[in-house]
């Protein structure tokens, strides 16, 4: 089967083989995002009737959505009945797989060249080289390959064979959440979007979000491999790292002042508080969970952060500005972290890397005061 060498960095277009044959929902005129629902009538579980449907990785996600899509079959019996087979090496995840109950081969050729529906979930380091040499040569024609992430499709390391379907189907939290929501009736947030379409695929990646359980409650958002790539990235490089610096600078100011690495590491996280926050954030609103705290808190955090924004000109807020449109534009958009990630990855140097950088941040002021926090209060600590 001829291979489709997709652009770097498509820009879809309707002569685009990317530009879908069943087009995607479309927008709205305040380009709001479209939702996904159990209830808005574009779920048909029946689209995924006799249909073989393999999971390629028993992993995080690849439980969680296999046992899902089991249950659901179950609740909601198709004729003829869907199949689900699992691919994955000789390893703990395999005997996990075949505990639960499904078959479970470690010959991905001869699995994909019978599927319908073929979900790649490994590591996105992994990714490519798999799909290259096992699955892309095996795929049948109007095979539909799901992928969790948008990484790979983004930067057309995975090249999707002519007469493919490639979408996306990514839960926003860790498999033991989208097991346990689905479990509880509750559903779990979650971007889809259709990549390629060889024909039908918005029928096929909305028929398998509805069986995993991603559309229940607020449902799904439909939302670009780009989109998606960009976000998550985004949040890994740009906004979590700003959060890091800012505990460490203001665990290094707050001990210079005399506070002890105990009070410290206590009431910067320890507590937990940050996580209740959080909850609370998704729970009420970003600012509406400022009202659960004391007056003097709201006091604080509004007027401090909004006079920080207002007074610009004196403060690192442009820098942070500047540093968050470099890392989205040329460190993400323009795939210099994704090609120097590929390149350590193929080196082998990868992991000695990851090793190098937590050292490093295990030696900052926060890191060795936590540790010492940690092996008085008889708590885990990492051995050296």
């Amino acid at each position: 089967m001829q291979l489709y060498i997709s652009r770097r960095f498509p820009v879809l277009s309707s002569s685009s083989p990317t530009a879908a044959s069943s087009p995607a929902p479309p927008q709205t005129a305040t380009m709001a995002a479209r939702m996904l629902t159990e209830t808005d009538g574009t779920t048909s579980y029946g689209t995924l009737a006799g249909l073989s449907i393999l999971f390629i990785g028993y992993g995080n996600q690849g439980r969680a959505q296999a046992l899902n899509l089991r249950d659901t079959f179950s609740a909601h019996p198709l004729s003829p009945p869907p199949s689900i087979r699992i691919a994955n090496r000789t390893d703990s995840y395999h005997d996990t797989a075949l505990a639960d109950g499904f078959f479970t081969s470690t010959n991905f050729e001869s699995e994909v060249y019978g599927a319908d529906v073929v979900f790649l979930l490994v590591p996105d380091q992994v990714q490519p080289s798999l799909f290259i040499k096992h699955v892309a040569p095996n795929l049948r024609p109007g095979a539909t390959v799901v992928v969790a992430s948008g990484y790979n499709l983004y930067y057309a390391w995975l090249q999707i064979p002519e007469g493919v379907s490639a979408v996306m189907l990514a839960p926003r939290m860790i498999g033991a959440g989208v097991r346990s929501r689905y479990q509880s009736g509750t559903g779990f947030p979650c971007f889809v979007s259709v990549e390629t379409d060889a024909g039908g695929a918005w029928e096929v990646v909305t028929a398998l979000a509805g069986a995993v359980g991603a559309l229940r409650g607020f449902g799904a958002v439909v939302c670009s491999a780009r989109d998606e790539t960009l976000m998550d990235l985004f949040a890994e490089q740009a906004l979590w790292p700003s959060i890091i610096v800012a505990f460490r600078e203001a665990y290094s100011t707050l001990k210079a002042l005399g506070c002890s690495d105990e009070a410290l590491v206590h009431e910067l996280w320890l507590s937990k508080e940050p996580a209740e926050v959080f909850e609370k954030m998704a729970e009420d609103g970003f600012i509406e969970q400022l009202k659960l705290h004391s007056t003097v808190s709201q006091y604080g955090q509004l007027g401090t952060s909004l006079t920080w924004m207002e007074e610009a000109a004196v403060t690192p807020v442009p820098a942070m500005r500047e540093f968050f449109k470099d890392v989205a534009q040329r460190q993400i958009l323009d795939g210099e972290f994704a090609d120097e990630f590929y390149k350590l990855n193929n080196e082998g140097k990868l992991e000695g890397l990851l090793e190098e950088l937590y050292a490093k941040s295990a030696q900052s002021e926060l890191g060795r005061g936590e540790r010492r926090v940690r092996e008085r209060l008889g708590m885990k600590v990492k051995t050296e």
